[in-house]
């Protein structure tokens, strides 16, 4: 997992910025119900998106765990951010409208999305929203992305299941009083891969699966990327999935 208080400081750089947050923020308004009130940004990480979900008269919270990001965060929303955990969210039954969880379940274990989503509920009043992005790691993988197409054929037999995918979050959603009501979709602005990005990334251990392929595989596909033309040349950004899920 990676150190976010340690990645803080520089996290927005390496993550697409405001261009990325942008698409993010202007997503999630196009799924916000009109006259929305109280929005709880739960995994909120530096605030740079939560900052853009703020308009006259809404009241708009961030929440996360970890304190170098939540110190960011603060420094963008004074008085409205909070340190917590998205399985015991520090907010009262019932009490907001909104929640957004933008690039976390995927990050979770199995036991602690399904606990996320139930907390989501929980907090919900009566036709309130949780909105989150599902299949997040999927997004790296479109059909132009010539890198991503080779990288995905070993993925698929050895990647772990992804805890935020869109059928099981919506039966997630269902245990707790949740139905999907909406879908939309966002660019990653400035996240698209070259070749010799991925060949980094599989080198290295930030790619969960690797483990489990093996180093001989691992570098076979290193070589196969190797292969290909424009090293340095970033594939197409991905497209991430947004759901909004009501609660009754």
């Amino acid at each position: 997992m990676l150190d976010y208080d340690r990645e803080a400081a520089h996290y927005d750089a390496t993550r697409g910025g405001d261009a990325r947050a942008e698409a993010a923020a202007d997503a999630i308004e196009t799924l916000l119900p009109e006259g929305v009130a109280r929005i709880a940004d739960v995994g909120c990480g530096t605030g740079i998106v939560t900052v853009r979900l703020v308009r006259p008269g809404r009241s708009v919270i961030g929440i996360d765990r970890s304190p170098g990001m939540a110190a960011v965060a603060a420094s963008r929303l004074p008085g409205r951010i909070a340190l917590g955990s998205v399985i015991r969210l520090p907010l009262a039954s019932g009490s907001v409208d909104v929640v957004t969880m933008v690039w976390l379940l995927h990050l979770l274990s199995a036991a602690d999305s399904a606990e996320a989503v139930a907390e989501a509920g929980r907090v919900l009043s009566s036709g309130g929203l949780l909105i989150t992005t599902v299949g997040k790691n999927d997004a790296a993988f479109g059909p132009a992305d010539d890198a991503a197409m080779i990288v995905g054929v070993v993925r698929a037999r050895f990647g772990h299941d992804q805890t935020d995918r869109l059928n099981r979050v919506i039966e997630l959603g269902r245990r707790q009083g949740l139905a999907l009501a909406a879908q939309t979709t966002f660019v990653g602005m400035g996240q698209g891969v070259s070749p010799r990005r991925w060949r980094h990334r599989l080198a290295g251990d930030a790619i969960s699966w690797t483990g489990a392929a093996g180093r001989e595989r691992v570098d076979a596909l290193c070589a196969e990327l190797a292969g290909l033309s424009d090293q340095d040349r970033a594939r197409p950004d991905p497209v991430y999935q947004l759901a909004a899920l009501r609660k009754g």
